[in-house]
């Protein structure tokens, strides 16, 4: 997980002497969220390395973009900043709002799973003051939890999961003039998908994969993190990772059964990688998402 020192928007909020985090997170999987109110302040943006989706909570009638002044806020009001977005804010007045910080692992894993494509030819689309009555109710479902309660931060990072799901949906659009070299061609990108979905039980080396592919291990590695954003074992932890959550939301398993059909080698060590990841045993996440 990213530390928020290392999430440049958290830091430039944080560095004002008007804003005041009100609440922060470590939601797993590459996010985390903020609380924060403001007054009469000045936030300039420059190039983060990380997304950045918001909401408006309240207030927030007198914020604008330096370039835009024209546009105002309004409660329930989305703003979308992409990575690598230099944008500047000025806030007249009182503003609520909840930051949603994305890191672009996430993003890339988002890609390959629900658009079947590679990172690389997409990009997150800027936004300023969308209007999203989806986005915003789950957005004020989010906030509304005590982040600081174990069980509650779990049910914040599945709401953040289904934000952050609903914008690469929406928002996501096609790199134009790029020029893609290397990587995968795509039905081998889909093939070896496929075939990770259908194996996660199961052992799986990167020389076997290399195999597949028909090339040294050293070739695959690089093609396979150009086609897919994160490295073979990264992607491949993500996705049993993404499977455990299924089965502990479905059923009840037993633990050391649930670890077993998501290639984990034993109870405790899939016990150590979840809670790596999502900050909870699998125990506590089964907990709270039944309770």
């Amino acid at each position: 997980m990213t530390p928020f020192t290392q999430l440049q928007v958290f830091n430039a909020m944080h560095a004002s002497p008007n804003a005041r985090l009100e609440l922060s997170a470590q939601l797993g999987d590459g996010m985390a969220a903020a609380r924060w109110s403001n007054r009469d302040d000045a936030r300039d943006y420059l190039a983060p390395s990380h997304h950045t989706l918001s909401c408006y909570i309240a207030d927030g009638t007198g914020t604008f973009r330096r370039q835009r002044p024209a546009d105002k806020g309004a409660p329930n009001k989305l703003c979308i900043m992409p990575a690598g977005l230099e944008s500047n804010w000025i806030v007249n007045g009182a503003i609520r709002l909840a930051h949603l910080y994305i890191s672009e692992t996430q993003f890339a894993l988002g890609c390959v799973r629900l658009l079947d494509r590679e990172p690389r030819e997409l990009q997150l689309r800027e936004a300023t003051f969308l209007d999203d009555p989806q986005q915003s109710v789950r957005f004020r479902q989010l906030v509304g939890l005590n982040w600081a309660e174990p069980a509650e931060r779990l049910l914040a990072s599945s709401l953040a999961h289904e934000i952050v799901d609903h914008a690469l949906l929406s928002q996501v659009g096609q790199r134009h003039g790029l020029r893609l070299k290397g990587g995968l061609a795509p039905s081998a990108r889909r093939q070896l998908a496929e075939y990770l979905e259908a194996h996660l039980d199961q052992p799986i080396t990167l020389g076997e994969l290399a195999l597949r592919c028909n090339l040294s291990e050293y070739h695959f590695a690089r093609m396979f993190r150009t086609s897919f954003g994160v490295p073979p074992h990264q992607y491949l932890l993500a996705r049993r990772l993404h499977r455990a959550c299924r089965l502990l939301r479905l059923g009840a398993l037993p633990l050391g059964e649930v670890a077993l059909m998501c290639g984990f080698a034993s109870a405790s060590h899939f016990s150590n990688r979840f809670r790596q990841a999502l900050g909870a045993t699998p125990g506590q996440y089964r907990a709270a998402v039944s309770g």
